[in-house]
């Protein structure tokens, strides 16, 4: 999963600016489609050096690639992604949002391309439910889905945004925080790489949907994304990359 971050400013942008997506006859003309990430939520997307991959890296060329077209990647911050799609800037978000009411408002969903939802971390096994929340400090990356699931579990003394999964989770690894709350294949990934630095995995406060986003009313892109999605769910495609990452297959059942 990712998060909720919150759009506010792209409803803002929505409201103030009449926007002229691409449809997918023009996308199909240019014969590139311009996709975006965020590059900095790993195993989703990020860098290894200078080269952008990642489970949604991957599944999102693989789609290109089964709708004809050529791919060219934008990446920016999370918060920023919305809004520029809004702005039409790009074409198709694909970055580990889950589909919310709120989001929904702002952009087109495509079908989901995994299920994920929030986890408890923490550096002891005394904190592992949501209960065991009450009376602690909570890490969570700004504008998620996570925020808003922490800020609902009773008890909570405070929630602490980060501008990166990465600086919630440093926050926790130096004991700033009491726990950290993020995807639940962020934080497989993380103990498997670092085994011996003390993190606990907790229980799921929530489970989610997550997709990829077009601007709003673009349902032509959609459909045709979707289409090409099913079709690679279908030959094993999405499951192979799946289970590179993840040695599990993370599609929704």
């Amino acid at each position: 999963m990712k998060m909720l971050k919150t759009l506010a400013a792209a409803l803002a942008v929505c409201a103030a600016v009449t926007v002229q997506a691409r449809p997918l006859e023009d996308i199909q003309k240019s014969g590139t489609i311009i996709l975006a990430s965020e590059g900095q939520y790993a195993p989703f997307n990020f860098f290894q050096g200078k080269q952008l991959t990642g489970y949604e890296i991957e599944v999102g060329e693989a789609v290109a690639k089964k709708m004809g077209l050529k791919f060219e990647w934008k990446t920016v911050g999370f918060d920023a992604l919305l809004t520029g799609l809004a702005q039409d800037r790009w074409d198709l978000v694909i970055a580990s949002h889950a589909i919310t009411e709120e989001r929904a408002k702002a952009v087109t969903f495509t079908a989901p391309h995994y299920c994920s939802g929030g986890q408890i971390v923490s550096m002891t096994p005394a904190i592992a439910k949501a209960a065991d929340l009450a009376g602690k400090t909570v890490a969570v990356q700004t504008g998620t889905t996570y925020l808003d699931a922490v800020k609902k579990v009773p008890g909570v003394k405070e929630v602490k945004n980060f501008p990166t999964d990465d600086a919630a989770r440093n926050a926790l690894g130096s004991k700033r925080v009491d726990a950290w709350v993020t995807d639940r294949f962020v934080a497989k990934e993380m103990i498997s790489k670092l085994p011996k630095a003390g993190f606990k995995i907790g229980d799921m406060l929530f489970i989610e949907q997550v997709a990829s986003a077009v601007t709003k009313g673009n349902q032509g892109l959609a459909d045709a994304w979707n289409k090409a999605l099913k079709e690679l769910i279908a030959d094993g495609t999405v499951g192979k990359i799946s289970q590179k990452y993840f040695q599990e297959d993370v599609t929704c059942k």
